[in-house]
């Protein structure tokens, strides 16, 4: 029989996880042979590697222990990957010279797929001085852009891109900027954005204080702190970012904050780092540790969850040795600190198979006792490696002790950390688990709350053709199973269902045993007034959350799929040619044949000069006009520059063809701008230009913008009155990337696909 409980699990095996030869034959057979690789592989350093490979295949059987994706798919399979999920990057320098080999070591680390923070508040601020050439700073935003072209251009392993986290400090002259940036839709695209929040600052917030913008010991101006608070409030509530992150309170609870000072975190947030810090992830499945669920008795087996962690955390630290690493920084900072991420799945599905309903005081508790649980295992587990392996190099017993999370550590553990030491600096963290939790039998996600309890996906067959399965949630379908047609009890609620206060306190609960951070989402209805907004992140500061982040559907961030109540009657995603052309999020339905090119056209010739080649290239855009509106027809490039001959040629054909079919094709602007030259860029009127590709798509932008196709720079389609659009009845988001459905929605601070697992954030 299938170790797998509903198709998508076996389906999202096989698309991410499964071994596989380079021509697409299998490796792994079967799910077991998965996780027989993955034992055998994180076994090898031991002394006894049969032995502890069975413990290890023992841990992963079944789904119970779920080491992150990168892990799953890279363990034993000698590729060049890394089995570490997220890197935050060397300070970056002031310089030219140094913030440009910041971008390389960037370049090199999503190569092997790891995603990456970075703190950009080192950067001098916009119209600062440059000394030595006579200019003005263009300013950390800026060079944010030249990250960004860099990362859509980078395809990391498993044909995934790399995934960003900027943070930025909130007294850096240039934070007003920051906090703007995503208000420009096709800016910064491959970027999570957060500001680093201090103690000081939220003071200020509270008292109605002022507020200094500063760098390098100068003030630049001197605000209100309400005021600075109100803005990026005000972005959040509008495009969802900026997220915000409490960087003192990190820092204070930071178990290493005797020698080393975080400044930035991993593109979900739950792992705070410091520079070339490195972080692997892992979840302990709570929905299957439940004994006798549904029943007066239900509960989790503590025990066995105990014995797991124990497991896990082995395994995990093993890792270390055993992964490879793009940098050498990387590799030293991950061997002098072994540094490790625990977490949980399930936890929404386990609350509702003890009769809990999430969101409720019951359910912080349990939740609580549950985390202090895992927290003590891992932590007393690590004692034990580090009396047989050795303690982490950087260990020192007064530091560590000292620090605010190992404070409120329970007496018997700080006692064995001083007496043992500990082989692990820090060992738990919140991550997302989207995808291994449909791996897992679609179990809840991380610590969130259950999104839908049943929905219907279309499945592309080989023939082309589609069908539809229902997709349930674990908890509900061992309802079923037990229960048959009873009706769901009422503690079954949804994330639709839940106040933001019940989502905050539930990440509150968590955090308490939890020494790095969480990822997660707190849903706010489309409706929740800006002060309501507001109080949201002030109940997270207040219940000692180390960050916030939030997602209130509107029209810039989409919305999201409606779902019933009823398991039993699971949404289903409804077409309709009747929606209006300014239907948010619509997808553009283009033409079956192509225009035909009339006799005459209106069009202009730019000259393109770029630095350091002999010859200009010249750009020539021809339009034509449909119901009084001109839109772009076709375009020519042409350069004497005889090296540019066969892509200039290619790059006109099919830029032409694009155009004649019709719709949005602002996206080529947006495709051509992206365009990362490795060999490096130039400086053209003033700005930073990733490549030429990269030029030809600002002249293209620049000429849309002047015959009223674009509405500006950075801007998307104004309208087409040829486009025909279609919507959903319900309300949707935009159409997944990976596998064209709509169901993406927000989990854990990443925009999800519910039915392929594509992350926005891996």
């Amino acid at each position: 029989m299938s170790r797998f409980t509903a198709p998508i699990a076996e389906q999202i095996w096989d698309m991410k996880y499964r071994f596989k030869k380079a021509d697409g034959a299998p490796i792994d057979l079967s799910v077991e042979d998965s996780w027989r690789r993955i034992a055998r592989d994180l076994a090898a350093v031991e002394v006894q590697p049969q032995l502890w490979e069975d413990r290890f295949y023992a841990a992963l059987e079944d789904f119970k222990f779920l080491p992150a994706g990168r892990i799953t798919a890279g363990a034993g399979t000698a590729r060049q990957v890394t089995l570490f999920n997220c890197f935050v990057m060397g300070t970056i320098p002031d310089s030219m010279g140094g913030i440009f080999e910041m971008l390389k070591e960037a370049a090199l680390t999503m190569q092997q797929g790891g995603g990456i923070g970075y703190d950009f508040s080192t950067i001098r601020p916009r119209g600062a001085d440059v000394k030595g050439v006579a200019a003005d700073a263009s300013g950390p935003l800026s060079f944010m852009d030249v990250w960004d072209a860099m990362c859509r251009t980078i395809m990391s392993a498993g044909s995934r891109r790399g995934a960003m986290m900027a943070t930025m400090r909130c007294d850096h002259p240039d934070i007003e900027d920051f906090i703007a940036a995503k208000a420009d839709a096709a800016r910064l695209r491959m970027f999570n954005l957060s500001v680093l929040v201090t103690d000081d600052f939220m003071a200020a917030v509270k008292n109605d204080g002022s507020w200094d913008l500063q760098f390098d010991g100068k003030v630049y101006h001197t605000i209100r702190a309400r005021d600075l608070w109100n803005r990026m409030m005000r972005a959040t509530y509008d495009y969802a970012e900026p997220g915000v992150i409490f960087i003192d309170r990190i820092n204070a609870a930071n178990n290493l904050n005797y020698c080393e000072t975080i400044s930035a975190t991993n593109p979900c947030g739950e792992q705070p780092l410091p520079p070339y810090g490195a972080c692997l992830l892992g979840s302990i499945n709570l929905a299957r540790l439940v004994a006798d669920p549904f029943a007066e008795n239900a509960h989790l087996d503590g025990d066995a969850l105990a014995e797991l962690v124990g497991t896990a955390v082995r395994m995990m630290d093993n890792v270390v040795d055993t992964s490879k690493f793009p940098l050498p920084e990387q590799r030293a900072e991950a061997q002098a600190k072994r540094r490790i991420g625990l977490g949980v799945t399930g936890l929404a599905d386990a609350l509702l198979m003890v009769g809990l309903r999430y969101g409720s005081d019951q359910a912080a508790r349990q939740t609580e006792d549950w985390l202090r649980a895992i927290a003590r295992a891992a932590y007393l587990t690590s004692v034990q490696l580090a009396q047989e392996k050795g303690a982490f190099p950087l260990f020192d017993a007064t530091g560590y002790l000292a620090s605010g999370t190992m404070q409120q550590m329970d007496e018997d553990v700080r006692e064995a950390v001083r007496e043992h030491g500990i082989r692990n600096a820090l060992l738990t963290s919140i991550a997302p688990t989207g995808t291994i939790s449909l791996y897992a039998g679609n179990v809840s996600s991380g610590i969130e709350p259950v999104f839908a309890y049943s929905y219907k996906r279309k499945v592309l067959q080989k023939d082309g053709s589609h069908t539809e399965e229902e997709v349930v949630d674990y908890a509900v379908q061992m309802w079923r199973d037990l229960k048959g047609d009873a009706p769901l009890p009422d503690y079954f609620v949804n994330a639709q269902t839940l106040t933001p206060a019940e989502h905050v306190k539930m990440q509150a609960a968590a955090q308490k045993w939890v020494d790095s951070s969480i990822s997660k989402t707190i849903n706010c209805p489309e409706d929740i007034g800006f002060d309501a907004f507001k109080d949201v992140y002030m109940q997270a500061w207040d219940s000692g959350c180390k960050g916030c982040t939030t997602y209130r559907p509107n029209d810039v961030t989409g919305s999201v799929l409606s779902v019933s109540d009823d398991a039993s009657a699971a949404p289903e995603v409804v077409t309709s040619e009747e929606s209006s052309p300014q239907t948010p999020h619509s997808d553009v339905i283009y033409m079956s044949e192509p225009l035909d090119r009339p006799q005459a056209l209106e069009g202009s010739t730019y000259k393109l000069k770029w630095p350091d080649s002999e010859h200009a290239i010249y750009v020539t855009i021809n339009d034509t006009v449909i119901n009084g509106h001109r839109r772009p027809f076709e375009v020519f490039i042409n350069s004497k520059n005889m090296e540019h001959f066969a892509w200039t040629v290619a790059l006109t054909r099919m830029i032409s063809a694009v155009f004649r079919r019709g719709g949005d094709v602002s996206f080529v602007v947006e495709e051509l701008k992206a365009v990362f030259d490795p060999r490096g860029g130039a400086w053209v009127k003033g700005k930073y230009i990733p490549s030429i590709l990269a030029a030809i798509g600002g002249v293209i932008e620049q000429h849309l913008i002047s015959i009223g196709f674009l509405a500006g720079e950075g801007m998307a389609l104004k309208a087409d009155p040829q486009a025909k659009v279609i919507g959903l009845e319900t309300g949707r988001g935009a159409a997944c990337p990976s596998c064209g459905q709509y169901s993406m929605r927000m989990i854990e601070g990443c925009m999800t696909c519910g039915d392929c697992g594509h992350s926005s954030c891996s």
